[in-house]
């Protein structure tokens, strides 16, 4: 039989609660070193044993880049904060895991996946979503397939529009994930900071108790409806930052009186600016509710015969989907 010792605690002190997503920092990368817990926080340390803290339940999401490594302190004192732990590959452009914060709660995962589900409920949750990303009506008795083309056809422009606006080099929005130095450097400061905006979502998706899975416009991939969030903010966020840092590199400038030595690392710092400047975190979970609150469904109500809830939660401080 095995026998474990009982799980090392903090120091005697409570569990932290997690705080509302409009009151944190944004996003923070970290890379080669161990993630790890000391006198109650989290503490980054490198080959050298150099201790860099991280303050506790600070932050939306860490993004994990290669040569991390993460304690199990380290992963139940996120679970406790609400801090949405992100394993990424170099310069935080391919997702490989994610740790929940919080999760979905039962009554808006069955009432998001309702609206998924009711092709009129779809619809107008898709229609809500473009008029928020373009702040004009989207063209009437159009299908959620001719709006993702109409969309589509105008993302292309406005990427087009912005090079032409910062004077950049532009053929095409791609990139292959498997072979991140194939692709030019505009892609790869556009992917670094679309990385960054669709780690937010997903942390604001799981902080109000939704699944970042069931989209309504993109579908079939584990961020889906991050996706359909992000996109509602990066022309006016994330994107214009990176073609900033491309034109001056391209231009041999500095920016805001700064040398671009890093393009990738410089976007997304800016980026994290952009985050802070437009006050972002403020904005996502009531954009969440607002697009789904489009589709004019209610909240459905558990059947008479379910099982009662025997241990109730107390309040906590934090968004609805984090766990107390």
């Amino acid at each position: 039989m095995r026998i474990d010792a009982d799980p090392p605690r903090m120091n005697g002190l409570k569990p932290p609660k997690p705080i509302p997503i409009k009151e944190r920092a944004s996003i923070l990368f970290l890379e080669r070193g161990q993630l790890d817990v000391i006198d109650g926080a989290f503490v980054l340390v490198d080959v050298n044993g150099v201790r860099t803290v991280i303050p506790v339940g600070g932050f939306v999401c860490l993004m994990l880049e290669p040569g991390t490594r993460v304690s199990h302190m380290a992963v139940v004192l996120a679970a406790r904060a609400g801090t949405l732990l992100i394993w990424v590959g170099e310069a935080g452009v391919r997702l490989y895991a994610a740790g929940q914060p919080g999760g979905a709660r039962a009554d808006r995962l069955l009432y998001q996946a309702r609206l998924a589900l009711d092709e009129d409920a779809r619809l107008k949750v898709v229609r809500r979503m473009y008029a928020l990303r373009f702040n004009e009506e989207p063209p009437a008795r159009r299908s959620v397939d001719q709006l993702r083309g109409i969309e589509g056809a105008r993302v292309r422009e406005y990427y087009k529009l912005l090079a032409e606006r910062h004077g950049v080099k532009w053929s095409a929005r791609h990139y292959d994930p498997k072979d991140w130095d194939a692709a030019d450097i505009v892609n790869r400061c556009l992917s670094s900071a679309t990385a960054s905006l669709y780690g937010l979502a997903e942390a604001a998706i799981l902080a109000a108790g939704y699944a970042p899975a069931i989209g309504f416009l993109h579908t079939g991939k584990a961020q889906s409806f991050a996706y359909d969030i992000a996109d509602i903010f990066k022309f006016e966020t994330v994107v214009p930052e990176a073609f900033r840092v491309v034109a001056a590199v391209e231009q041999n400038r500095p920016l805001d009186g700064e040398r671009i030595l890093d393009p990738v690392a410089s976007t997304r710092r800016r980026c994290r600016d952009a985050f802070r400047r437009t006050n972002l975190l403020a904005k996502l979970i009531p954009t969440i509710e607002d697009v789904l609150s489009a589709g004019g469904l209610s909240m459905p109500e558990a059947p008479e015969e379910a099982q009662p809830v025997a241990i109730i939660d107390e309040p906590g401080i934090g968004d609805a989907g984090h766990r107390t």
